[in-house]
């Protein structure tokens, strides 16, 4: 077996693992969202990807395909603009610097972030994850 066969045989075992089918659609856009490690994109940017990768695939099938990988945890969604929705293929608790104007997403470096104050949820839920977004902008003349 080739080093690229073995490189889709674990894609498609991680696509398996989260609990959906490995259609070939799903293993190419999970070899394009996963190959470059930890990373921040919208869904235009991975048809983008695609298309220049020549994967046939349309932009409606990697919306939905990114909804299925977040739904089976394979993928973080970040609501940081209001259009504009970022997926972070790094789904563990962690924090992010978004650049104004550059629409620029990147991990907070492992440190202390501290909320207090949260409110009290309502009766019969519980706070599942609190996400901080630092929003940065170039200071004038840099």
């Amino acid at each position: 077996m080739t080093a690229r066969e073995n490189k889709l045989s674990a894609i498609d075992q991680r696509v398996r693992g989260a609990g959906l089918r490995p259609t070939r659609q799903r293993v190419a856009l999970a070899d394009l969202l996963f190959a470059k490690g930890n990373r921040h994109l919208t869904a235009e940017q991975l048809h983008e990807e695609a298309v220049v990768a020549g994967v046939p695939v349309s932009l409606a099938t990697v919306y939905n395909t990114l909804h299925q990988f977040t739904e089976a945890g394979l993928l973080r969604i970040l609501a940081i603009e209001g259009s504009k929705t970022y997926f972070d293929t790094n789904t563990s608790d962690h924090h992010h610097f978004f650049i104004e104007g550059e629409n620029t997403v990147f991990d907070i470096p492992d440190a202390p972030v501290r909320v207090s104050n949260l409110p009290e949820p309502p009766t019969g839920m519980e706070i599942a994850n609190v996400d901080i977004v630092v929003r940065l902008r170039r200071k004038p003349g840099r």
